[in-house]
């Protein structure tokens, strides 16, 4: 099993919209998943209209906001949206919730114990990977979310601040990385990779032409960007209709007239696995 976290310090880059495609992208691959939304917009789980009382029997006493509840036992519901594909569901209340921890000693590790403590119960083991998609910002849940990751995809876009988004988040991960360490061993729980992933690109713009430029040019040092996503249309469909890329391919009309998206998406996406 691998944990992947989506996160991003500005917002507006496509986060939610590339975690629920690339979830749905594997999931067509017949890979199993868990999504975590730990976005307190709740923007994944209204993708999959968890929300919608007709569709599931939603708790709200069962959210993951209780794995950052203190003297909570910790239980989540997990719903099983369409085939190959689990989530848990987001919490309104998150942003809330991360403030009352905030002087607990153990506040970055509070995902990996309930991780650890719920590991046999909801048979993690079942799945290939954990996709967690977060709030924009440097927050306890994303923090949390990037401690027990194997890869941290950071989406970046070719507009004023895009650029300047890999440099705000680069220093706190590496912060991070210091802070979250084992006092016996002095090794850093932090063992994600981060990657940046330049979306929302239009190869016929300055803007865009500058931005790559500038990503092509980073220092040595620099963590790298692994995957160039095309702006398109599709992107923006998917969420508001709730149907995925994966889904929209199998459509021959729509497949017949993006084929060079599709297989171009194709390839991107499977940068992305290789690099977890």
């Amino acid at each position: 099993m691998k944990i992947v976290t989506f996160a991003a310090i500005k917002g507006g880059v496509g986060k939610t919209t590339l975690t629920y495609n690339f979830a749905e992208y594997l999931a067509n691959k017949d890979k199993k998943i868990l999504l975590i939304d730990f976005d307190h917009q709740s923007n994944l789980s209204q993708v999959y209209n968890i929300f919608d009382s007709d569709k599931f029997e939603y708790n709200p006493e069962k959210t993951v906001g209780n794995i950052f509840t203190p003297n909570h036992n910790g239980e989540v519901e997990v719903y099983h949206v369409k085939d190959n594909i689990d989530i848990l569901a987001g919490d309104l209340q998150l942003d809330d919730k991360e403030i009352a921890i905030e002087n607990r000693t153990d506040k970055n590790m509070m995902l990996f114990q309930w991780l650890s403590n719920v590991q046999d119960k909801l048979n993690l083991d079942q799945y290939d990977y954990i996709l967690i998609d977060t709030h924009p910002d440097f927050s306890l849940a994303t923090k949390n979310a990037i401690v027990v990751s194997d890869a941290v995809f950071s989406p970046i876009t070719p507009d004023e601040f895009g650029y300047k988004a890999k440099w705000n988040l680069e220093p706190r991960f590496e912060l991070l990385k210091n802070e979250a360490r084992d006092f016996v061993t002095g090794k850093s729980y932090v063992t994600a990779n981060l990657f940046f992933i330049a979306n929302k690109v239009q190869s016929r713009t300055n803007s865009s032409r500058d931005f790559l430029k500038n990503l092509e040019n980073d220092h040595e040092d620099s963590h790298p960007t692994i995957a160039i996503i095309p702006q398109k249309e599709l992107f923006t469909r998917s969420t508001i209709d709730k149907v995925s890329l994966a889904e929209m391919e199998q459509q021959p009309s729509i497949r017949n007239k993006n084929k060079e998206f599709f297989n171009d998406l194709d390839k991107q996406f499977d940068d992305l696995v290789k690099s977890i």
